[in-house]
């Protein structure tokens, strides 16, 4: 199966890549199989009024991670990658106060998001755990257009017809294409590495190669990373209480300039990597939950982790230059790739094991292919942080992506960097394979109880006093 480099890392906004960029997306794209002619319609239809319901998740979380306000955007026309997060909450509110919504290309639709937008938390979708149901009706409230979509991770989102040839295909991913180097698990992607001599990278290039320009690839690369540098550079200058009602307080940037004083200072400090790393990774996940402007990597929950390690590689490392960036981010898109095929990387479908342990692999096998690292150490490195990983639920407080979720992606990242030194320091042979590890975090999240994938309704959710 083959991914592209961009369906892992899209440009997007906060909290939530499944929870807020997936129903927007979502939203957008039933309004444009309302100008489509592949449904049956009365000759009389017109459809004057819109209509949604989220569903599990989405439903029990949905307020928290700005799922209502994503649905509305959507209803708008937006989509993430064009969303202004400073103009965000005021086109929402005028949605709510004029009770109709305008998308470009389309009339005017009744839309009242007080009665029009339904958190259903008695009615799970059978397809997934994050589902929804969006609705179009004529004037007199007839139903014209129903269509179910799921939000399965990392931004994606599939129809209900989409995700059942998924399932009997084996796979929950989407449709690939014909790439030079179609590996679709670890052993495959070592093999055609061994007989043709590339890189990991170097093949991720080749497949990518196929089906656009290398300028196009090198320049897509430079602004994934220019948006992850952005967010680190945003989430660093921002200080203050985060939206939700927590009081969670921002911490990076103060964090930030004690470590600037004490760098100036140069005192030994043997913890000095990790704290960059740790730092690094909070700028990004406090910038995710006020609903800034983030990167998925693979999701925006888990957002933080790799563009941490990719600092921490530009820091530290005075080797790295521009093309070492693009080749991190080419080898991290291929072992994402790989985990999204065999397994998961929803939080609501596996838990935090998907998204943080997803991400810090990822961001391992980037570094350590960097570093010089052979794809055997390379494949090593993202097994370690992966399987060290294995069993994090996904339990986020008051249903925000604050808390744990923000530590959770420094400490991500700093096993990501000692998983690429520990896998680099060796030759490549290892006892856990990466596809075992990767198939146990999927039956791990299949035996998984609900209460621990996003739901809110178990661990530290139901534990902390909200304050």
């Amino acid at each position: 199966m083959f991914l592209s480099v961009f369906d892992l890392f899209k440009i997007g906004i906060g909290p939530s890549s499944s929870h807020t960029m997936g129903p927007m997306t979502a939203a957008a794209r039933f309004l444009s199989e309302i100008l489509s002619d592949d449904w049956p319609r009365p000759a009389d239809a017109k459809v004057d009024r819109v209509g949604a319901s989220l569903h599990g998740s989405l439903a029990y979380t949905g307020v928290g991670h700005g799922s209502d306000r994503a649905v509305i955007l959507g209803f708008t026309g937006l989509v993430p990658v064009k969303v202004d997060p400073d103009k965000a909450d005021a086109i929402v509110d005028k949605v709510a106060a004029e009770k109709r919504v305008s998308p470009p290309g389309h009339p005017a639709y009744r839309f009242d998001p007080a009665r029009d937008l339904v958190l259903d938390k008695k009615t799970p979708l059978t397809g997934h755990a994050n589902g929804m149901a969006f609705y179009a009706y004529d004037a007199g409230d007839r139903l014209l257009l129903k269509r179910i979509y799921y939000s399965i991770g990392g931004g994606f989102v599939v129809s209900d017809e989409e995700l059942q040839r998924m399932k009997q295909r084996g796979s929950i991913t989407t449709e690939g294409k014909k790439v030079p180097y179609p590996f679709k698990n670890a052993v495959e992607m070592l093999a055609m590495a061994a007989k043709s001599g590339l890189s990991i990278a170097e093949m991720k290039r080749i497949n990518e190669e196929t089906h656009m320009s290398r300028e196009k690839l090198d320049a897509g690369l430079d602004e994934i990373w220019g948006a992850m540098k952005g967010c680190i550079d945003r989430g660093l200058s921002q200080e203050g209480i985060m939206p939700g009602g927590l009081k969670v307080r921002r911490r990076a940037r103060q964090l930030h300039e004690k470590l600037q004083e004490e760098w100036s200072r140069n005192r030994p400090n043997p913890l000095l990597a990790n704290d960059w790393l740790s730092i690094y990774a909070m700028a990004v996940n406090e910038e995710n939950a006020a609903g800034g402007r983030v990167v998925t990597a693979p999701t925006n929950g888990a957002a933080g982790t790799l563009p941490a390690v990719l600092r921490y590689w530009l820091h530290f490392h005075p080797e790295a230059d521009p093309a070492s960036i693009r080749d991190f981010l080419l080898t991290a898109a291929a072992i994402g790739g790989i985990i999204k095929t065999n397994a998961s990387i929803s939080g609501a479908e596996v838990g935090c094991q998907g998204e943080v342990g997803s991400a810090s692999a990822m961001a391992a096998a980037g570094l350590c292919a960097v570093m010089g690292g052979t794809p055997e150490q390379v494949e090593n490195a993202a097994e370690i942080a992966l399987e060290h990983h294995l069993g994090m639920t996904c339990d986020p407080v008051a249903g925000l992506v604050q808390v744990p979720c923000i530590e959770r992606n420094a400490l991500g990242a700093v096993k990501a960097v000692t998983a690429a030194s520990l896998a680099i320091k060796g030759d490549g042979k290892h006892f856990v394979p990466l596809d075992a590890a990767i198939e146990t975090m999927r039956q791990t999240g299949a035996d998984m109880n609900e209460r621990y994938k996003e739901t809110s309704l178990g661990g530290l959710a139901v534990n902390v006093v909200e304050c």
